[in-house]
């Protein structure tokens, strides 16, 4: 089940030294949290650092504004780098051994692009897709943020 406990608001320095994926994610949409309580829950989630930008006291670091992790779902790999859409969720799917399979499908050339594509078609639809998952009972780890 997911662990709050992995839920971290503020990166700090002594975050700095450890090699772990962080996930960007809007804690204040129902949809979303769903997922992400997915990913928490499986085997390797402890190589994740999962940071709720919704909140307002969100440190999110270098080179990522809170509105871009807000709209678009982003990660920073081990080495600093941040990816999104397609390409972060394939770095996310990589590092959790359940979902890896999808990481080997979207590492086929040509596979990225089209989950891009998929992905940029989705965002506009997410606000009814969220609404709908909260009427049948998802509920947003963050009620306070306005989900976009």
């Amino acid at each position: 089940m997911y662990n709050s406990d992995n839920d971290e608001v503020a990166l700090t320095s002594d975050d700095a030294g450890q090699s772990l994926t962080t996930v960007y994610y809007d804690g204040s949409c129902p949809l979303c949290s769903v997922e992400i309580r997915h990913y928490a829950s499986c085997e390797g989630a402890e190589l994740l650092r999962f940071v709720d930008v919704s909140k307002s006291n969100a440190l999110i670091d270098a080179n990522l504004t809170r509105q871009e992790a807000m709209d678009r779902f982003t990660v920073r790999r081990p080495d600093g780098e941040l990816v999104s859409g397609a390409r972060g969720f394939t770095e996310l799917w990589g590092t959790l051994p359940k979902w890896r399979w999808l990481a080997r499908v979207a590492s086929i050339p040509g596979v990225t692009p089209v989950l891009e594509l998929a992905y940029r078609v989705f965002l506009p639809l997410r606000p009814t897709f969220s609404r709908i998952a909260y009427w049948v009972g998802a509920e947003p780890v963050n009620r306070t943020g306005s989900s976009t």
